[in-house]
């Protein structure tokens, strides 16, 4: 076999596994490598290769590599947990910027239960126990679960046709986990446990500086809203891919649609409401990360805010963009289009202190093939009874609308916070929701495929990571747009959408990765879905369609 590393050509005779063909390069590298990509697909350091092929390395400063390690640090704590508590229910809910939420079923945590498991978490990592992945055939899945009476990695049993079910195994603990893991547990050594809420964190490190924990930022808005979403749907159980499969087999998903729903209209109303109530406010700033819903938030908010008697008008960001000769550039000499500076920030304040003040402006009108600002005779004027609403990137930011005084403002954040799990370890990323979400709208409305659509979104992230996320929990209102059943009705659009990357091209490690978890999701028919549904801004079909 012919197998290429870096450039590098290798010639085997017989199977070999990444680890061992590699051995020198891992021991070498800067940072600690837990996984490797072979021919474009994800793959632990144990694969053993049969072909000829190309190896890339995953390590800890990579995305992939610090999901890997994320990944690993829970199964670590999953097998403390089973040591020194067998009776006790761990749960993995939901990720706090550089941590996971965890809690255990109707048991309330300790300091001393913390230290505990910290403590023997530090002597298994230290200890650099081997993990190793084990396949079993569907017959000795059967016998397994028959001995050991759990639910672990039971949803790969359940989905028909699947012939092969994947373990992780160190010493005599099993889990299933969705994604690869580390070899060793050794690779995990930087991470704390900090009581929070009713559960704890489990922290770790950032890609930027894999061998240090960052500072706390505590980020209670955000798990509020995470947790009001959480205990919803654990009271309609449907808090995992299980029981929202038997809600459609059972025909029981219109009502679950329509309580989202519900949900969602009340949510907004009430937003609507506590603005209504501050008289004072008189601009509406919204933001969140792509494919929020943004357009049809501010839509269905539009209609709430005309219930309570005020009129809302659109000022759109987009059109005080600086000429183009003074928009900043990126590193590689593109303009950086998605920075503060590429907003012409003080003419949009002198705008909007004219307006808020009763006088007329001009507003102009963005040229973005020309990159210049025209001024077409569009004039505006507010009304006593008139509110504007933002929408952009850097609405929660304060230097946008630096000229305007707090009290005038309301600042709303937006994001899909997924609260649906895999099962109890394995929660589905609020990203690839998002990333599903931006596929098919990509698609439908914009002419993109996947592929393209797979190769943007590390950019996309990296511009919300910057200009974004920061500024969250300035917001006064928080709004999760998720929809405890939306993957399954974006399944078959994506489904279709990702089998069109083949595994010549490099995003198909990601696409395959998105695949494998949307096959677990029966598929929801989109005519039970409303038409005002948010999630008709990505499917189609929807009332807000212009």
């Amino acid at each position: 076999m012919k197998i290429t590393y870096n450039g590098k050509e290798y010639e085997v005779n017989q199977k070999i596994k990444i680890s061992d063909l590699l051995e020198k390069e891992i021991e070498k590298n800067e940072f600690a490598v837990v996984g490797a990509k072979f021919n474009n697909e994800y793959q632990n350091l144990d694969f053993e290769i049969e072909e000829d092929g190309t190896v890339e390395l995953i390590d800890i400063s990579q995305k992939a590599g610090m999901k890997i390690y994320r990944r690993t640090l829970v199964y670590t704590l999953g097998k403390v947990v089973e040591e020194l508590y067998p009776n006790y229910k761990l749960e993995v809910n939901y990720q706090l910027d550089n941590a996971m939420y965890c809690c255990i079923e109707d048991i309330e945590i300790t300091e001393e239960f913390l230290n505990n498991v910290k403590s023997k978490m530090i002597e298994f990592i230290d200890a650099n126990l081997k993990i190793d992945k084990i396949e079993l055939s569907r017959q000795e899945a059967e016998k397994f679960y028959e001995k050991n009476h759990t639910s672990k990695g039971r949803l790969q049993f359940d989905l028909q046709g699947n012939e092969k079910i994947y373990m992780y195994k160190c010493g005599e603990y099993c889990n299933y986990f969705y994604g690869e893991l580390a070899t060793y547990t050794g690779v995990t050594k930087v991470f704390d446990l900090k009581k929070y809420s009713n559960g704890f964190l489990v922290r770790y490190p950032s890609t930027a500086n894999p061998y240090v924990l960052p500072p706390y930022k505590p980020t209670k808005k955000l798990s509020w809203a995470l947790e009001e979403y959480d205990n919803i749907h654990k009271i309609l159980n449907i808090d995992n891919i299980y029981r929202l499969n038997n809600a459609i087999r059972e025909n029981r998903i219109k009502d679950i649609i329509m309580i989202d729903e519900a949900l969602h209209e009340k949510k907004i109303a009430n937003i609507a409401d506590e603005i209504a109530k501050r008289k004072e406010i008189k601009v509406i700033l919204i933001a969140g990360p792509s494919s929020s819903g943004k357009t049809t938030f501010a839509q269905r908010l539009e209609i709430q805010l005309l219930l309570n008697g005020l009129k809302p008008v659109t000022l759109s960001v987009d059109n005080y963009f600086v000429e183009r000769e003074q928009n900043p550039k990126t590193e590689d000499g593109g303009y950086d289009f998605e920075c503060i500076e590429a907003i012409d920030v003080n003419l949009l304040n002198n705008h909007l202190c004219k307006l808020l003040n009763g006088e007329e402006v001009e507003i102009p009108e963005f040229d973005f093939k020309v990159g210049t600002k025209r001024y077409n005779g569009k004039k505006m004027k507010l009304a006593e009874d008139e509110i504007i609403i933002m929408e952009g990137i850097h609405c929660l930011n304060d230097k946008l609308t630096s000229k305007i005084p707090a009290e005038q403002k309301y600042k709303i954040y937006i994001s899909a916070l997924t609260v649906l799990n895999m099962d109890r370890y394995n929660r589905i990323s609020t990203t690839d929701t998002r990333l599903v979400r931006r596929m098919v709208r990509d698609y439908q409305f914009r002419g993109y495929s996947a592929k393209e659509t797979i190769d943007a979104w590390p950019n996309v992230n990296e511009g919300e990571v910057k200009n974004i996320f920061p500024f969250q929990e300035s917001a006064d209102s928080i709004f999760n747009t998720s929809l405890i059943y939306e993957l399954g009705a974006l399944k078959n659009i994506a489904m279709k959408l990702l089998s069109e990357i083949t595994p010549k091209d490099k995003e198909y490690a990601e696409a395959k990765r998105i695949k494998d978890l949307l096959r677990f999701f029966e598929p929801i028919p989109a005519d039970l879905i409303p038409t005002n549904s948010l999630i008709k801004e990505f499917l189609g079909g929807g009332a807000f369609e212009q």
